[in-house]
């Protein structure tokens, strides 16, 4: 990073307040790394070293502060700085910022904004919370269809300083209704007089203000766009979704997904922003949850007392049992989930995943059964015992309960992931211990079925 290079001096012209040379040693280095200096500092430092940058650069760099340097910041700032800040951020990241601003403050910064500005933090924050509505900018430009392409550029050139975006242009008819989406290079190749109707091709794609944000991801991803144009529910042309936004809501998706895949709830916040106390609820729900699931396992154990006192040698395999199918599940779960997210797999190919999954567990069940076997059965003679017919059996025990549990974890782990979407859950609910836990359960009773279907009248 090149503003760690420019630490020490840095720390050192902060304690001599030469602001002059650190104004000009600021002017080339990114927002972004202006923005991890800040948060080393002490705010009343950090007031300062904002005073010095460009309206336009302390927004981009106010941007990229975490959330609560950023509200500690706004605390400190001048009615001024905070009316330079707040209206030269983006409409997208004002929004972001006022969603996590307390009351007081939030005031505070209504008061600073430009009336127009209000006016469309009001209107975004009308949209449900997780939607594209939130999401989106409201700087863009569009153009109308009967005007020439001489005319567009005039109106580009006038309008398009403030647009987030100038790699696609939008076309609108007279109620403002999206009727067409336009490279800027189709505009460039044609000929001045041209009318944009001549030029469109009258296709283009859109989400939905109301849409979920995860939909913007995935359709931005699937187009392979820089931006994407948001319509109301008329079809009317009410902003944009640029990559750069969707970037920070995939991280943030991602992020969710694994926390539920762990076994817990996800955070609200970034670890480091999190007490212990927030971590620790998060985490003790879950855990109480599969404590007492666990307890069928002691209870399913409990029901096969008397064979494991017939046959002690059994216990030493449960932990390469119940392991094994939980480890199977969860692949299988991983995969799912992640098939679902990517809308690689849709919730209506259910039967085709069972089939593949009967399939693959199968398989992979019979390795690592043949495997267990002869490892097992080799292990038990190295231990003393005769290779009798008690000992075959025993190895063969081992074997055939892998096969059925680590087909029953496949299947488990690959289903479970439809049935909580069809129930209205995130898939990812579906988490890794949570499968084993099942599987755990199950896998005793496979294991021990088997055993006492195999060594009855031989060993017990």
């Amino acid at each position: 990073m090149i503003v760690q290079l420019l630490k020490p001096e840095l720390d050192e012209l902060i304690e001599k307040k030469a602001w002059v040379t650190i104004k000009e040693s600021l002017e080339e280095v990114p927002a972004v790394d202006i923005a991890e200096f800040l948060e080393e500092i002490d705010p009343e430092v950090a007031v300062v070293i904002f005073r010095l940058l460009k309206k336009a650069k302390a927004a981009d760099v106010f941007a990229s502060l975490s959330s609560p340097k950023g509200v500690e910041l706004l605390e400190t700032f001048s009615r001024q700085q905070l009316s330079d800040v707040m209206n030269n951020l983006e409409p997208d990241e004002r929004v972001a910022l006022m969603e996590e601003l307390p009351g007081d403050l939030t005031q505070k910064v209504l008061n600073t904004l430009d009336p127009e500005n209000i006016a469309q933090v009001r209107r975004l924050l009308g949209y449900p919370e997780e939607s594209v509505g939130r999401l989106m900018n409201t700087n863009y430009v569009r153009i109308k269809q009967d005007w020439t392409v001489s005319k567009s550029f005039e109106h580009i050139r006038k309008y398009g300083r403030t647009a987030e975006t100038l790699n696609v242009i939008y076309v609108v008819d007279e109620n403002e209704k999206l009727i067409d989406d336009l490279r800027l290079n189709q505009l460039i190749l044609a000929e001045y007089k041209t009318k944009i109707a001549d030029i469109m091709d009258n296709t283009f794609e859109a989400l939905s203000a109301f849409d979920d944000q995860e939909v913007a991801v995935r359709m931005l991803s699937k187009y392979d766009r820089v931006a994407m144009p948001v319509v109301d529910s008329d079809g009317i042309l009410v902003g944009i979704v640029t990559v750069d936004d969707v970037l920070d809501v995939a991280e943030e998706e991602t992020t969710e997904d694994m926390q539920l895949m762990a076994g817990m709830s996800a955070l609200d916040k970034k670890y480091s922003e999190t007490s212990t106390l927030e971590m620790v609820k998060k985490r003790v729900g879950w855990l109480v949850l599969l404590f007492f699931g666990q307890m069928f396992t002691v209870t399913a154990m409990a029901g096969y007392e008397d064979t494991l006192a017939a046959a002690a040698v059994l216990a030493l395999f449960i932990p390469m049992i119940i392991s094994s199918g939980g480890n199977s599940g969860s692949q299988a779960a991983t995969l799912i989930i992640r098939g679902i997210s990517t809308d690689d797999i849709r919730l209506t190919e259910w039967l085709k995943v069972l089939r593949k999954e009967l399939l693959s567990g199968f398989l992979l069940g019979a390795a690592l059964g043949i495997l267990g076997s002869i490892v097992i059965g080799f292990w038990m003679f190295l231990r003393g015992e005769p290779f009798t017919l008690a000992l075959t059996l025993q190895a063969l025990t081992v074997g055939t309960s892998l096969v059925g549990v680590v087909l029953f974890g496949n299947m488990s782990g690959s289903m479970l992931p439809f049935i909580m979407s069809k129930l209205g859950f995130d898939p990812a609910v579906t988490s890794a211990p949570f499968v084993a836990t099942l599987v755990d359960v199950t896998g005793i009773m496979i294991y021990f079925s088997v055993a006492v279907f195999l060594l009855t009248g031989v060993v017990l």
